[in-house]
C-alpha cells in the first residue's frame, strides 16, 4: 500500500506536481554528516529535501546537482536561502562520515542526513517516499535501492509546502519555490 501512496504522490512520469496534501511530512530526528542529531526544525530556513543513496551510478548525484543549482540560484538572483538536504535511504553504507565527503562535492551548505533503519523508514513513511534494497550481485553487499526521486520543499519551520518531480526544469522548479515561499509568508 506504501508503494501506492508513492506513486500517487509523484506525478514523475509527466513532470507535473501533485495537488498539495497535508499528510506529507511531519517530524523527524536524524544524524548529520557532522555526527549531529537535526530534526526537521534545525536548518530554521526552506529546505530543499531529496531521498537517495551514495552509490546511486546517475540518478542521484544528477538531481543533487540539481539542487545545489537551484539553491544557488535563488540566493544569486533572488535573495533566498534555501537549504539542500539529502536523505539517505540506505544507512548500512552510507555513515555521517561518508555523507559529508560526498554531499560536499555539490555545495559546501549541503546537508547529509543518516539514521537507523528505523529513523529511515518514519521519515520516508512521512514523505510517502518508496525504497526498497535491490540486489545486484552474488554478494549481500551488492546491492543498489531502488526509490522515488521527489524533490520535497519544507519552509523554515521544516512544514511540507510543495513537491517537485524530475521532470520539472530547473527554472520552473525556482519559480514555483519563490511562490510556495511567498505564499507561505502571506499565511495562504
Amino acid at each position: 500500500m506504501k508503494w501506492l501512496a508513492a506513486l500517487m504522490l509523484m506525478g514523475v512520469a509527466t513532470g507535473t506536481m501533485a495537488t498539495p496534501r497535508t499528510d506529507i511530512g511531519g517530524p523527524f530526528q536524524l544524524t548529520n554528516q557532522n555526527g549531529q542529531r537535526v530534526t526537521e526544525r534545525s536548518f530554521g530556513e526552506p529546505t530543499l529535501l531529496y531521498f537517495g543513496f551514495m552509490t546511486c551510478p546517475a540518478i542521484c548525484p544528477t538531481d543533487l546537482a540539481k539542487m545545489a543549482r537551484i539553491s544557488r540560484q535563488l540566493q544569486q538572483q533572488q535573495g533566498i536561502t534555501v537549504r539542500p538536504v539529502f536523505v539517505t535511504v540506505d544507512p548500512e553504507r552510507d555513515t555521517p562520515a561518508r555523507l559529508k565527503t560526498y554531499v560536499n562535492y555539490f555545495a559546501s551548505n549541503f546537508v547529509g542526513l543518516t539514521g537507523s533503519a528505523q529513523d529511515i523508514v518514519r521519515i520516508t513513511d512521512a514523505y510517502h517516499v518508496y525504497y526498497k534494497k535491490v540486489p545486484s550481485g552474488d554478494k549481500p553487499d551488492q546491492y543498489m535501492m531502488d526509490h522515488s526521486t521527489l524533490l520535497f520543499l519544507l519552509d523554515s519551520q521544516g512544514r511540507y509546502l510543495k513537491h517537485f518531480g524530475r521532470g520539472l526544469d530547473e527554472k520552473d522548479i525556482e519559480r514555483q519555490v519563490v511562490a510556495a515561499l511567498a505564499d507561505a509568508a502571506a499565511g495562504r
